[in-house]
């Protein structure tokens, strides 16, 4: 009797993943105390940024404190309606692009110059001297800092001493009561706060930069200047691209901490921008559906920035955050 006996094929498919899943098991297995840190982290974002995305739905719905969400009844985009039909907010969106845009413009190249100049001092003294200097304001909370300007820009202050001094004016200013002042007290708080700290990405960068391509351009007969145009930059061009695609989507986010403590009733229709007015709609008046409807907005707008300028960068230099 002839007895047939099935042999099994080996499937090179089926083992070549067996191996990469064994692998990748043993790799896991050995970055076991990595993975479990890691994994608190990812705990910590779902819970804190993801769960809470549930609550966008109240835009679309009447909701307050009385009833839960899934009670409150639906409005469908009422209140999206209702803002666009706002009498603030022209000068509100107004405000918000205004002082977004300028520090975009003034605020991005200072720290990248200041990195440059930075890394060509030669003093490793001056040079720490230097950067403790410049990073000690991004450690002070602008509730501190707020304080402190306000008492420098007083009728009294600093300020006005020192140009009365020199006689460049001739009475004192009250720079937080005028409106035509605000924005560059932001724009300039902001600079002098944040530049320090906004150049230690470039930095770490700058440190990545073969010396070899120094010496070569030092052959060829390069200055420091020469070096740092055609050597340092282009070396990282790849993160300041990075960095600028971050920038222009957060060109809606106004720094509310900093406004918040120096805006007044007196300068309100140069410091009123979309944070605030969201704060002020959403808990001073209750009105959480449209201060939420507000926020959504500016989400997606900020959506549409990031992938317009992740694109065009990545027409231009092949460079992208994805």
């Amino acid at each position: 009797m002839n007895t047939e006996v099935d042999i099994p094929i080996p499937n090179h498919k089926v083992t070549a993943a067996r191996r990469k899943a064994t692998r990748l098991l043993r790799i896991l297995y050995g970055q076991r105390y990595l993975q479990a840190m890691a994994l608190l982290g990812v705990a910590w974002m779902i819970i804190f940024n993801y769960v809470p995305m549930y609550g966008i739905i109240i835009a679309f719905k009447d909701f307050n404190i009385i009833k839960t969400i899934s009670e409150a009844p639906w409005a469908g985009l009422e209140h999206f309606k209702a803002f666009m039909e706002d009498d603030n907010l022209g000068y509100v969106i107004k405000n918000t692009l205004g002082m977004s845009v300028l520090k975009l413009i003034i605020g991005f190249p200072l720290p990248i110059a200041f990195a440059l100049f930075l890394n060509e001092i030669r003093s490793v003294r001056f040079k720490k001297l230097v950067q403790t200097i410049s990073y000690l304001p991004h450690f002070l909370s602008w509730v501190i800092l707020g304080g402190i300007l306000a008492t420098w820009l007083a009728d009294v202050g600093i300020i006005n001493n020192l140009l009365m001094a020199l006689k460049i004016i001739k009475e004192p200013i009250s720079y937080l009561a005028e409106p035509q002042y605000f924005w560059s007290l932001i724009i300039t708080s902001d600079i002098w706060k944040e530049l320090g700290w906004s150049a230690i990405i470039y930095l770490a960068a700058i440190s990545g930069v073969s010396p070899e391509m120094y010496e070569a351009a030092t052959i060829d007969g390069a200055g420091r200047f020469q070096k740092m145009f055609y050597v340092t930059l282009p070396s990282i061009k790849g993160t300041i691209t990075i960095l600028f695609i971050l920038a222009v989507s957060g060109i809606l986010n106004s720094n509310f901490d900093q406004i918040l403590v120096l805006k007044n009733q007196l300068n309100e229709t140069a410091s009123n921008v979309i944070d605030v007015y969201v704060y002020q709609v959403g808990l001073q008046q209750s009105r959480f559906s449209y201060a939420t409807a507000v926020g959504l907005i500016k989400s997606l707008i900020s959506l549409v920035l990031l992938l317009s300028a992740n694109f065009i960068t990545k027409r231009m230099n092949n460079t992208s955050l994805f």
